[in-house]
């Protein structure tokens, strides 16, 4: 269980602004984002952790210690012709949320919300690093990756959430679950990442993904 470390030099401000859903504010104080941005980094604490697992697609079965069998059509056809997964999770830690909750409750709207939004880029980052340094490692094998895909997107359920705790060990970088299932630490991620042989790739090179996968046309965070 690899634990990724690399430290966060700096948040994506046109991420954020997107997350905050001010794309189209076009007179939006640009240095309030960018302060927001610094504030969430100098608090955040970048970390992530994943493992590689066998999977057999044709089952959809992720050969784990009990087996895992993945809930859903679409993330069956995502994974089609992997021979293993990656499972990871990543969070920024409990003080950027802590900072956002306090600035909430003295009534700082505004700053909170941007806030809320850069730790929101902020551990896409960190999931969006630990991809750049795998695909090296994971290429050293014979493998190439497809795109991260988490419950939550299409059809797979967030009721499967428990398992991406268990198989990534989220819980040794402080990811565990609410009652609801939402993550704790709020700013957290969990995914899963197929692999497959370089030889056999079957996906085509402009299978949608993202926000292009998602349905929900009239989200303010909607990438353009």
């Amino acid at each position: 269980m690899p634990v990724y470390n690399a430290p966060l030099l700096s948040i994506d401000a046109k991420e954020t602004r997107r997350y905050a859903g001010l794309q189209k504010a076009v007179d939006f104080d640009e240095e309030k984002i960018l302060a927001a941005c610094e504030d969430a980094r100098l608090m955040a604490a970048p970390k992530g952790i994943w493992e590689v697992y066998d999977y057999d697609c044709e089952n959809q079965v992720i050969k784990s210690a009990p087996p895992c069998t993945i809930q859903g059509k679409k993330i069956g056809q995502h994974l089609a012709g992997c021979e293993k997964i990656i499972a990871l999770s990543a969070t920024v830690g409990e003080e950027v949320e802590e900072e956002v909750t306090r600035r909430f409750n003295a009534g700082e709207y505004s700053t909170a919300v941007i806030m809320d939004a850069a730790a929101t880029a902020a551990v896409e980052q960190i999931a969006d690093g630990m991809e750049k340094a795998l695909t090296p490692k994971m290429a050293a094998h014979g493998f190439a990756m497809k795109w991260r895909f988490s419950p939550g997107y299409g059809d797979w359920p967030l009721e499967q959430q428990p398992e991406l705790i268990r198989l990534a060990h989220a819980d040794k970088i402080g990811v565990s679950l609410s009652s609801s299932l939402m993550l704790m630490p709020r700013k957290s991620i969990t995914a899963i990442i197929g692999l497959y042989r370089k030889q056999a790739e079957t996906a085509p090179s402009h299978s949608p993904h993202g926000c292009a996968m998602c349905n929900k046309t009239d989200c303010p965070s909607r990438k353009q």
